[in-house]
């Protein structure tokens, strides 16, 4: 993604990279990123918590102002638990997040009746 958004910013649009990988993000080195240590496709927070990803998201998207030198990672404050313990099981554990499907997955019933009113969801393109 960093390559992609380094190119997108030479175009004259700025970028944002979320990210749940330190390491790799500063490898990757994107023009700017917000950094959250939760783990992997928890990158805007905690599923159904509307207010926290809300609260990160902002926060995330006004290092767009703040970060003013390339490569420039924010790190965001919010933590997955009171202790590190869910990081042991991540690495010990493997992948523990919702088996993928090519049907839309909704947050909540209503997100998935406005999307359906509006003839389904537009950015959900299946080959």
């Amino acid at each position: 993604m960093g390559l992609i958004a380094r190119q997108v910013e030479a175009d004259g649009i700025p970028t944002l990279s979320m990210s749940s990988a330190l390491s790799i993000t500063r490898a990757v080195n994107p023009p700017r990123a917000a950094f959250l240590d939760y783990p992997l496709g928890h990158t805007a927070g905690k599923p159904r918590d509307v207010v926290l990803q809300r609260e990160i998201v902002a926060a995330a998207l006004a290092a767009v102002e703040e970060l003013d030198r390339p490569g420039a990672v924010k790190i965001l404050p919010w933590r997955w638990s009171d202790d590190d313990e869910w990081k042991r099981e991540a690495m010990l554990g493997g992948d523990a997040r919702t088996e993928r499907s090519a049907e839309p997955v909704y947050q909540s019933e209503t997100d998935r009746r406005l999307a359906q009113d509006r003839g389904g969801c537009p950015t959900c393109v299946f080959l």
